[in-house]
């Protein structure tokens, strides 16, 4: 049983070794800078003016109120150049459904594809072999998206996508808490899903202000999905969380056209668009960055949520721990790999738990040398 690999660590040690964990995780490059590094966050925010933090706060933005900088969100992955190109796609990286509640999940996740394709006029069409339409031409006939054609799209499919994380976070901290017992690590891995998403919303809101009907859409969308996937999660969490790895199949394969479409040079307006502030804060790109890589690491952060919810749904959700709680694999992992199973990722975990108590081991022998 996963439970049992983590039972024998006591609590303080479980915190602490996570936090090491992800420390050394940083240094590689793959993961949040430490929290060491905020320190510059904090004398910017000391720099400001009271007067202009109130002219803020009374005027919020989409990306935020405050000119806020740095790594002030949830642990979350920044990737290297050769990350971003690891992934693979739905054609070749796909996981079939085995059971009766895989093929409800993947066919449920089918059928809200086709109804917003059918609703947004997305088609997707192959372009005919040796066409000489012109770029208008191409898109009046629905063989291309307009650049406010993706925008919207990504907008609405962002705001969906940041709701699953919170539900089934939600309703296993309101369980942990009518229990009185620990969640084995399955609530940080959910809210830092959540945020993710969130952040994915605020970096393309940044782009445009949609209309008071594009809101009104996206509020009445929200609240269906909301209250279903609730009700769904309290149900077969198992299936909720199979249900967001095909959701993430194919919010994969849309970045994955998008890119390649803005590499084709068919969303011109996006060729040589700078990347928003906030993306370049959030993902740690170089101040050059373009949208284009911007895109690039959403597809990868799409990418860890479908390999870090295929694999709890490949877990009990009652009794087994989190793998993820401490640590994930990089993208030359996740990005080649469907999902853990059952016994990978016991195997990952009991990985994570000795290098927690080596981190561990190693923090208490410094500080045995400083005091001698």
């Amino acid at each position: 049983m996963l439970r049992t690999t983590v039972s024998r660590l006591p609590a303080r040690q479980l915190t602490v070794g996570a936090l090491f964990i992800r420390g050394v995780a940083t240094s590689s490059a793959r993961h949040i800078v430490a929290s060491s590094e905020k320190a510059p966050l904090v004398e910017t925010r000391r720099l400001a003016t009271s007067a202009t933090q109130s002219a803020q706060l009374t005027e919020p933005g989409a990306s935020s109120t405050l000119p806020m900088h740095g790594d002030w969100v949830l642990f979350h992955p920044v990737y290297t150049p050769e990350e971003l190109k690891s992934v693979e796609v739905q054609q070749n990286l796909h996981r079939e459904a085995q059971t009766i509640s895989d093929k409800v999940a993947y066919n449920l996740v089918k059928l809200c594809r086709w109804g917003y394709d059918f609703v947004s006029g997305y088609k997707h069409k192959t372009i005919p072999e040796g066409s000489n339409m012109s770029l208008d031409q191409l898109r009046k006939e629905g063989y291309l998206l307009t650049e406010q054609g993706w925008l919207n799209r990504i907008l609405f499919l962002e705001s969906i996508a940041g709701v699953p994380g919170m539900v089934a976070a939600t309703l296993r901290h309101l369980q942990s808490l009518r229990l009185m017992r620990r969640d084995s690590g399955w609530i940080h891995t959910c809210l830092e899903e959540a945020e993710n998403e969130r952040m994915h919303l605020m970096t393309f809101m940044s782009l445009r202000k949609p209309s008071i009907f594009f809101r009104a859409m996206i509020l009445g969308a929200q609240g269906v999905f909301y209250n279903m996937f609730f009700l769904a999660y309290l149900i077969s969490p198992k299936t909720c969380h199979r249900f967001v790895g095909h959701l993430e199949e194919e919010a994969v394969l849309t970045y994955t056209r998008c890119i390649a479409e803005v590499e084709a040079g068919r969303i011109p307006e996006w060729s040589e668009q700078p990347a928003p502030k906030i993306a370049i804060d959030y993902w740690r790109l170089k101040p050059e960055a373009t949208l284009l890589d911007v895109i690039y690491a959403v597809r990868s952060d799409e990418t860890s949520h479908r390999f870090v919810n295929h694999s709890l749904a490949n877990l009990n959700p009652k009794t087994d721990v989190n793998p993820f709680a401490m640590r994930e694999p990089d993208m030359h992992v996740k990005g080649k790999k469907i999902a853990f199973d059952r016994d990978e990722a016991e195997d990952y975990l009991q990985e994570s738990h000795n290098i927690l108590m080596e981190q561990t081991r190693s923090a208490h022998e410094a500080t045995k040398k400083r005091s001698t």
